[in-house]
């Protein structure tokens, strides 16, 4: 396995991760989101990744890794610590490459990303319920089983496979003006600007993360990732107590903006995306969307949010609609 680097990865690698995924990636299309249009006087579209296989972008880069990994180091099997999204998305690229997967996920962990998880064949762990606690517990696994870690977000596969979100939104749209993409622990976010920036060097990258965890705000204050005491808030994909040392240089590098969003603004976003564009988002998938529709950013040129996964179930869409 390569090994941690904070180096900027490169158009090649892109392009590489691209051609890897593309056999098994769902290429999700662009598609223009007339509603928000109207009520913004701006051409706003969306990037669909609840159409990705596992019902997120993680699948990208779960699967690059899983690639890019030695015959023995898959066969020994591969753990994921993951809030959900990741978990589901390393579980469906062991499943495609016939070795076993652990997930650790936290106690606090949605029933729809677990059960998720587990129907794609994975091993279920919970431990605790932030990102330090998985991390920890992983490591345990790692050392008492010979599992092979797959990080959720820092280290350069996988920042390159979800980089791939990025070029498939400047070859559909080279002349893009705004790029909208939601923060967690920083992969998709990293990759994302990297790609944007590579291809289409005039365009503006906005990340958005909840008010409620604000990791990367308060890291570009402090100019280095700064670990949060606690993060909260309906969008749990997005609750990383951190932003990885990897993805904070491609932040540095590449991202223009970094806005928050209240937990209130989720729920209309959601219900948005469902009512006009037949979509159904999770909170974190909703972010970017709802940045636009609350103000919070100003679309500038051709607009285009991401909306990174759609892991929710009936359930937790007629709780949440509920109070729309």
């Amino acid at each position: 396995m390569a090994a941690p680097r904070t180096a900027l990865i490169t158009l090649a690698e892109l392009e590489r991760a691209a051609a890897r995924i593309a056999p098994v990636a769902v290429r999700t299309p662009l598609l223009p989101f007339d509603h928000a249009s109207e009520l913004l006087g701006a051409e706003i579209w969306v990037k669909p990744e609840m159409l990705q296989r596992s019902g997120a972008f993680k699948f990208r880069g779960a699967y690059n890794f899983l690639a890019q990994l030695g015959e023995a180091e898959r066969r020994r099997g591969v753990v994921a610590p993951s809030s959900g999204n990741h978990a589901q998305a390393v579980a469906m690229a062991a499943r495609m490459f016939g070795v076993p997967a652990v997930a650790v996920m936290p106690t606090t962990v949605t029933a729809a990303k677990r059960a998720g998880a587990e129907r794609l064949g994975a091993r279920i762990e919970l431990a605790g319920t932030t990102t330090q606690h998985r991390w920890e517990r992983a490591v345990e696994l790692v050392e008492r089983e010979g599992l092979t870690m797959v990080p959720p977000y820092d280290h350069p596969w996988i920042v390159a496979g979800q980089g791939t979100v990025g070029l498939e939104i400047a070859d559909d749209m080279p002349d893009v003006g705004t790029v909208l993409v939601p923060v967690g622990g920083g992969g998709l976010s990293a990759g994302t600007a990297a790609a944007i920036k590579l291809r289409a060097p005039h365009a503006r990258v906005v990340g958005v993360e909840p008010a409620g965890a604000a990791k990367l705000t308060r890291a570009r204050e402090a100019g280095r990732p700064v670990q949060l005491g606690s993060t909260s808030g309906l969008a749990d994909g997005l609750l990383a107590v951190a932003v990885g040392d990897l993805p904070f240089a491609h932040h540095a590098a590449y991202v223009d903006e970094v806005v928050t969003v209240e937990d209130g603004a989720l729920r209309g976003a959601m219900r948005a995306l469902f009512d006009r564009l037949k979509l159904v988002a999770e909170p974190s998938g909703a972010i970017a969307v709802a940045a636009l529709l609350e103000g919070v950013v100003a679309p500038r040129g051709r607009t285009v949010a991401v909306l990174s996964g759609g892991n929710i179930e009936w359930t937790g869409v007629a709780a949440l609609l509920a109070e729309t």
